[in-house]
């Protein structure tokens, strides 16, 4: 092996290190050869705990190099392989992970603070020389067969983040708690500290039930009546209240003299109190703080946990105490701040900060590939570096047992949480999983992967070409294998996964007496399949039908029916036989789609189409939609945009914030590589329901940039007739979210044969400049379509009309308007057309 760099360069402290003279000199050593073990693993003052964690390695070690290894306390020696735990005097509590490993002359020195710290150690020891444990369970397991195992290695690890969970949302079951379990210790998951921040007003009314029932002006006042309910918001202005509560904090660590925090979160949804005395404290925030505040000062200097979520997601006006620790939720932000604002501001109160992310909600993504937040490696790779950027410090994750489509994510993200600077090596961790997994079928894996995973736009829009793709590329992987290969187990596991994505879409689509017999064909396949811990079939069983009304699992095969009385359940393998029948179901019944038009991209240096001399046209419309939308637009000289807003169109999301409109000048970034500077910003629009006009002046002539984000509450959008403002809707990229029926118009440049298009759409039409019909765009759910141009048509405006849905242009310039005249295209296409 390799000599490892130092991480950290700060002092270790002197009391981790024993016999410090023998070992100054760091050198590589041979820990086994050719069968044979060359030293023992030596513990020193070994309890419990420790004894385990020399056994641990002693099994691992042996496993990879076939020579037994001896596991003995040390007696004081210094040779061998030294598992020590030196506890500094004063222990911070953010150190209590910290760890060394060092090679010398007599051997190997593993030390850490505390036990945890040296099982961390004990696992990075062991992925050094090769170990892995990619996802849960044996199969993806790596061992391997070294006939000489050697390192040279001076280490000191502490993780960048102090607490790092990826839980699933729908919980364990009997199979899947101890892999889980055993996936998180050996990718030094977990943490020093352990934050609290589940809901708890709930659990603080039942133990403290009496004093409640003695005190109901406890309780939240809603609409002039106490809201007497287990999960009830608390009346925090009621000073008896909050001394309650500090009691009940007080017992708690009494109870639990080890525990490091206590959460103070409130209980889910809405139902703030509406008194006078909790109205004076201020918004949510300031309420949930007040009270996580005085609870903290009681029990100082442990810890006191809540999120940012909901209600209480803005930024507080009050200061936070030290040991007060937030974590920022990801999803249910209100109040129209951005995410930056929420870590920003509670940052700035004094908060300590944590992340409380959504990698995947079953609910949100039923498993399917590039659905969840996990599946995107891109975003993995920004996200969890830049949070830490912004002073995150926790990172806990709701997550799915989904392996399948997440499991690359899930690995990706447990490395990033320990090292945000293996960010830089993403591709090589990726790599290293696809090399390591499936060795002589890397290469069509590789492509699988590809397609699964949420940072390509391109990975879930046409689901008969995605599954098509999937088992083409897992017959290639196959194929490359042998039937007995640990590589085939897996690639057969993604199999099975694929089959379960094939029986999802299809019973998504399918309806009547077809959907609920696709529904039981999918849930029993879940069923089965279930330990590979490929898809999680305890949400999908249990919650699927209780969101769709239109199929039913009968009485005898509910969730609780035991396996033995349950038609449904069956734990029979997957031999061979079956899987090679599912392999050719999938290959017969899917076809890659096959474009007769070659895609083509564009520039987006976009001028006005008027060089082009295109006739007048009635004026189109798109002015609903929700989320957010971008336009291009084009001034000669200084001037203004005008824009006509109304958001809140959906009144019970208007707790969203204000409209925020930006202006980008494109093409002159403030720093080197930038491609546009923020020129301009709004947020002048309530979410009211009411128009509102805004004009933003602009200093400079050229392109600019508009992007509208309404937090997904409906917005109306319009502009004075003759501005240029033109959406871009190439195929892969975000397209917007349109209301209603909209029309725009489109240009097709001379030359072009067929017209590509991606739909997802439930009406419409494509019209032909000559304004008839080309193309009926009723029910298609996500497909790849051609159209014939005619002789003439080329060279002039066509329409997309009256349609409710998304479009994508695929070879044609993906620029839309309203009208000709507030068109802008590319350069190029201007110019090659207008001679």
């Amino acid at each position: 092996m390799m000599p490892q760099s130092t991480r950290f360069a700060s002092f270790f402290c002197a009391a981790l290190l024993i016999n410090q003279a023998n070992w100054a000199t760091t050198t590589e050593v041979t820990l086994a050869r050719d069968g044979t073990a060359r030293m023992p693993v030596r513990l020193v003052a070994p309890n419990e705990r420790l004894k385990t964690l020399g056994h641990t390695l002693s099994h691992y070690l042996s496993r990879m190099s076939g020579a037994p290894f001896e596991v003995a306390a040390s007696g004081g020696r210094g040779d061998g392989i030294v598992l020590k735990v030196a506890r500094p005097r004063n222990l911070g509590v953010y150190d209590r992970e910290r760890y060394s490993i060092r090679s010398h002359a007599k051997g190997l020195l593993l030390t850490g603070t505390t036990e945890d710290a040296l099982e961390h150690a004990v696992w990075d020891l062991l992925y050094r020389l090769g170990y892995r444990q990619f996802f849960p369970g044996p199969t993806w397991e790596i061992v391997p067969r070294l006939t000489e195992m050697r390192i040279e290695i001076d280490v000191e690890e502490k993780p960048d983040y102090h607490y790092r969970s990826i839980w699933y949302g729908y919980g364990t079951w009997d199979y899947n708690r101890q892999p889980w379990e055993d996936w998180s210790r050996k990718n030094r998951m977990g943490g020093g500290l352990r934050l609290q921040t589940g809901h708890a007003y709930g659990g603080i009314i039942r133990a403290k039930q009496a004093v409640f029932d003695q005190h109901p002006e406890f309780y939240a006042l809603i609409d002039g009546k106490r809201n007497i309910h287990p999960h009830a918001k608390l009346c925090i202005g009621n000073a008896a209240l909050r001394r309650t509560v500090v009691e009940f904090a007080r017992e708690y660590f009494a109870k639990n003299p080890a525990a490091d925090c206590i959460s103070m979160e409130p209980s889910d949804g809405g139902g703030w109190c509406e008194c006078r005395l909790c109205e004076e404290i201020g918004p949510p925030s300031d309420r949930a703080l007040l009270l996580a505040n005085e609870v903290a000062d009681a029990v100082r200097p442990r810890f006191v946990g809540l999120y940012a979520y909901g209600f209480h997601s803005p930024p507080p006006t009050v200061a936070a105490r030290p040991n007060v620790c937030v974590n920022v939720a990801t999803a249910f932000i209100r109040g129209g701040h951005t995410l930056d604002e929420i870590i920003s501001g509670w940052s700035a109160k004094g908060a300590i900060i944590g992340i409380r992310e959504y990698y995947s909600v079953h609910v949100w993504d039923r498993d399917l590939p590039g659905a969840a937040r996990g599946s995107h490696l891109d975003d993995l790779a920004r996200t969890i570096p830049g949070f830490h950027a912004h002073g995150a410090r926790f990172l806990t994750a709701e997550s799915s047992d989904n392996w399948g489509c997440n499991g690359l994510g899930y690995y990706l993200a447990s490395r990033l949480l320990w090292d945000v600077e293996e960010a830089d090596r993403r591709e090589a961790i990726v790599d290293d999983f696809l090399t390591t997994c499936f060795g002589p079928a890397r290469e069509p894996m590789e492509r699988f992967y590809e397609l699964i995973d949420g940072s390509n736009p391109t990975s879930k829009l046409v689901y008969e070409d995605l599954l098509a793709r999937m088992y083409r590329v897992l017959d290639a992987a196959r194929q490359r294998v042998s039937a007995d290969s640990p590589e085939r187990r897996r690639i057969d596991q993604l199999l099975l996964y694929t089959r379960y994505v094939d029986l999802f879409d299809r019973y998504r689509q399918l309806r009547g007496p077809a959907r609920q017999q696709a529904f039981e064909a999918l849930v029993r396949h879940a069923y089965r399949m279930r330990r590979t811990m490929m898809v999680h079939t305890k949400a999908l069983y249990r919650d699927l039908a209780a969101r769709d009304r239109t199929v039913v699992v009968p009485e005898e095969a509910r969730w609780t029916v035991p396996e033995d009385r349950n038609p449904w359940k069956s734990s029979d393998p997957f031999e061979e036989q079956e899987l090679s029948a599912i392999l050719r179901d999938g290959l017969d019944r899917y076809r890659p789609v096959e474009l007769d038009f070659q895609r083509r991209t564009f520039s987006d240096h976009l001028v006005s189409a008027r060089p082009l001399k295109l006739p007048t046209a009635p004026e189109g419309h798109a002015a609903r939609g929700r989320g957010l939308r971008s336009w291009y637009t084009r001034l000669k000289e200084p001037g203004e945009i005008v824009l006509n807003v109304t958001g809140g169109l959906i009144a019970h999301y208007r707790d969203r914030g204000n409209v925020k409109v930006r202006v980008w000048k494109l093409g002159e970034g403030r720093v080197a590589g930038e491609r546009k500077a923020l020129v301009a910003e709004d947020r002048s629009v309530p979410p009211d329901g009411t128009p509102h006009t805004i004009r933003i002046p602009l200093k400079k002539p050229g392109l600019y940039q508009i992007d509208l984000d309404d937090g997904s509450d409906m917005t109306d959008v319009s502009w004075p007739p003759g501005q240029p403002m033109t959406w871009n809707m190439a195929w892969d990229t975000r397209l917007p979210v349109l209301v209603g029926r909209w029309s725009l118009w489109f240009y097709v440049p001379r030359g072009t044969s067929k017209i590509g298009l991606y739909v997802h759409t439930a009406g419409g039409s494509v019209l032909a400049p000559d304004g008839r019909p080309a193309f009926d765009l009723a029910d298609k759910p996500g497909k790849f379509i051609s159209i014939d141009v005619p002789p003439d048509a080329d060279g002039r405006l066509w329409k997309l009309h009256q349609v409710a849905g998304k479009v994508g242009l695929m070879n044609v310039p993906p620029f839309l308007a309203r009208s000709p005249q507030e068109l802008l295209l590319p350069a190029e296409t201007v110019k090659a057309d207008a001679k």
